[in-house]
């Protein structure tokens, strides 16, 4: 059975940067298991897994358009420390989720400067290259109800 749209994948991965750096791996983990042609993975790697089948072992590299998108400067931006009220210690790499002009979503705090603190709204990967080492563990057809849902239903998955 080969990978299409409506087929519950499930994929082993090795995931990293142009420096051959380990950022992520499902290695000795659960498969990640997702619906594919639903958008539920980054474009290029749904791209890549298209008409592969269980057992299928490949490499890819990804251009940061077709993984987390090119670095976003406007989501960038500089403000007040008080906007962290209730928060004593903030430091730089803490996440937080907020309304930024761009929508809501995770923020990283990449500088401070005295009462100044520095959020990029951009994904931590955006911007990157990304290479990709993967296996197909696991091709089927996707129920009614996970393509009705777009996403696949697993352990703890309640509606």
């Amino acid at each position: 059975m080969q990978v299409a749209d409506n087929m519950a994948v499930s994929i082993h991965y090795t995931l990293t940067n142009d420096e051959g750096e380990v950022l992520d791996s499902s290695i000795g983990d659960d498969a990640l298991v997702y619906l594919h042609g639903t958008g539920n993975i980054i474009p290029g790697l749904e791209d890549a897994l298209q008409g592969k089948a269980v057992g299928d072992k490949f490499n890819v590299r990804i251009a940061a358009k077709d993984a987390y998108g090119e670095q976003n400067d406007e989501m960038i931006q500089v403000i007040p420390r008080a906007m962290f009220e209730g928060i004593d210690e903030i430091e730089v790499g803490m996440q937080f989720h907020a309304d930024v002009s761009s929508g809501s979503g995770e923020v990283t705090i990449v500088k401070i400067e005295g009462d100044d603190i520095t959020i990029d709204g951009n994904h931590p990967l955006a911007g990157m290259a990304l290479t990709f080492d993967v296996e197909v563990v696991d091709v089927r057809p996707a129920t009614k109800e996970e393509a009705e849902h777009g996403h696949i239903h697993g352990a703890g998955c309640h509606h």
